[in-house]
């Protein structure tokens, strides 16, 4: 899997969320669990992406086609965030 994003959203998550981009493929490598984000109408289909990095949960948005995971932005999730991805990793 190839991981993309757009270099000035990059700068502006690590400004406002602390996370790099650059590590977030390593938090695909374990248990993660992904929802269909349907928050509002996008032009492409995006996704809700809860897993750890650095010993912390992250949520990560995105899009995929199969071929190419596209970041859109990464954060520390919320207290119940964490206890959502959690309960369905099952831990």
């Amino acid at each position: 899997m190839r991981f993309e994003w757009d270099e000035a959203k990059r700068l502006a998550n690590i400004e406002k969320h602390g996370i790099d981009f650059a590590d977030v493929p390593l938090m695909f490598d374990g248990d993660v669990f992904t929802i269909e984000d349907q928050r509002f109408e996008y032009a492409e289909t995006r996704y809700i992406t809860f897993g750890l990095l650095k010993f912390r949960v992250i949520v990560v948005a995105h899009t995929d086609d199969d071929e190419v995971i596209r970041i859109i932005s990464a954060r520390k999730a919320t207290k119940n965030e964490e206890k959502l991805y959690f309960k369905e990793i099952g831990y």
